[in-house]
């Protein structure tokens, strides 16, 4: 089966919420920003997790997890460029979040984490097999 490699920044709630799902789910997303947008780019999802969760939360920390999907299912959402060349992001409605779930293949990892808005990008490779 191909798989599709995508991106998403996370604040630490959320990451608490993918490990109490073992590593293979993601919670239902922020009802302030329903859609759920991954990215395809390790480099954008640092910069979403630097500018806005390591920025705008009380606690200071944004991590970046990887996850595998299954090509098949992806095929169905338009893949579209966020602004700039290279910021390219699915949109995933609320209601399809459980299919997402289920077309995820292996666990998700923590690629990387920020600490401040301020600090510099910590390359991780946490696998949780």
């Amino acid at each position: 089966m191909m798989t599709v490699t995508l991106y998403q920044p996370v604040g630490m709630e959320e990451l608490h919420d993918i490990k109490a799902a073992d590593w293979r789910a993601f919670p239902p997303h922020d009802s302030e920003r329903p859609i759920f947008r991954p990215v395809t780019s390790e480099a954008f999802a640092a910069e979403l997790a630097q500018t806005w969760n390591a920025a705008h939360t009380s606690y200071r920390r944004g991590y970046i997890v990887r996850f595998e999907v299954s090509k098949v299912f992806l095929d169905a959402y338009e893949n579209k460029v966020s602004g700039t060349p290279g910021h390219e992001e699915y949109w995933i409605p609320p209601e399809d979040l459980s299919l997402l779930n289920a077309a995820i293949q292996g666990q998700i990892t923590v690629a990387g984490t920020f600490a401040g808005h301020d600090a510099e990008y910590r390359k991780l490779n946490e696998t949780h097999a």
